[in-house]
């Protein structure tokens, strides 16, 4: 049986035929394309065809840039922000200390403005740390003996009395707060000169006026200053203002309460002032002058 190609083979022009041709017309649109650009047309729409095609073969490359973009993007994000954070903190660091500095030096001024006008001679110190004991109320300042302190001098601030020197060492002391319940100190009413005695209030952190008649002429909001008849701290400080005053018919004495107006639990520096205020001497009295004659009769008759 003999096989022959199908019909299709046998009847198209030889491959050569084919081959000539195709050359032929090749060149022939290379030619007018050269010449006249009247393939751009075609070539623009084969391109616009052909677009998605590429797109779609390129998508692949694509994605792969993408994730490697995305968390590379990610970890430059996470380290500026570590870097930004860093930052951040060195710069609040930096405003924290400058507004402490800023809070100091205005303390200071103030406290030389508070030393100005303190007649007495006084010494900036620095509250070191706070009593060990819990049930009093004391610091310790940062100079002692050797800076020309004494146990007995009074501590201020800018605004008023902080407590008194207690124990003095040789390069420490240890001051007694007004609130420490061991403590008491001469005041009086700046309204109208009513004197009294405050004492520390302990844990409540406040003062109490103690023995008050209960008819005695003091109102909340009154100022109490230093009366200065201890001879201890200097007529006219700022001691503290009454906040609450109790009267009771069934009492001989009224409760009074008063907020300290110097920065009893906070603040960092103080000013101790020079010791005590030398008071005139009390006048001789009817006895003194009687012990007086006695000893001069009985010096008289040694003599004789």
């Amino acid at each position: 049986m003999e096989h022959t190609p199908p019909p299709f083979f046998l009847r198209g022009p030889a491959p050569l035929v084919r081959l000539a041709f195709f050359a032929s017309l090749s060149l022939t649109l290379l030619v007018l394309d050269a010449r006249f650009g009247y393939a751009e047309s075609i070539r623009s729409v084969l391109a616009l065809a052909a677009y998605p095609i590429q797109q779609l073969a390129r998508l692949p490359v694509a994605l792969a840039e993408g994730v490697a973009g995305y968390f590379g993007s990610q970890a430059q994000l996470r380290a500026e922000n570590a870097e930004l954070r860093a930052r951040l903190l060195a710069s609040a660091q930096g405003a924290q200390r400058f507004e402490s500095a800023a809070a100091e030096a205005s303390h200071l001024r103030r406290l030389i403005g508070a030393a100005e006008r303190i007649e007495r001679k006084s010494m900036p110190a620095e509250i070191l740390y706070s009593g060990r004991d819990p049930y009093s109320r004391r610091v310790i300042l940062d100079r002692g003996t050797q800076h020309g302190v004494h146990a007995g001098s009074p501590v201020v601030d800018e605004v008023g009395v902080i407590g008194q020197l207690t124990r003095a060492h040789a390069f420490v002391s240890e001051v007694t707060l007004l609130t420490d319940k061991d403590l008491a100190i001469p005041v009086q009413v700046l309204r109208n000169g009513l004197r009294a005695i405050a004492f520390g209030g302990g844990t409540s952190g406040m003062l109490e006026l103690r023995y008050m008649a209960a008819n005695a002429d003091i109102e909340s909001g009154d100022q109490l200053v230093t009366s200065g008849l201890d001879g201890t701290y200097p007529p006219g400080l700022p001691v503290a203002s009454v906040v609450r005053v109790e009267r009771d018919a069934t009492y001989s004495f009224a409760r009074v309460v008063a907020q300290p107006s110097a920065g009893i639990e906070r603040g960092r520096y103080a000013l101790v002032l020079s010791g005590a205020t030398r008071l005139p001497p009390y006048p001789e009295t009817a006895q003194d002058k009687n012990a007086k004659l006695r000893r001069a009769k009985r010096k008289n008759a040694d003599g004789s």
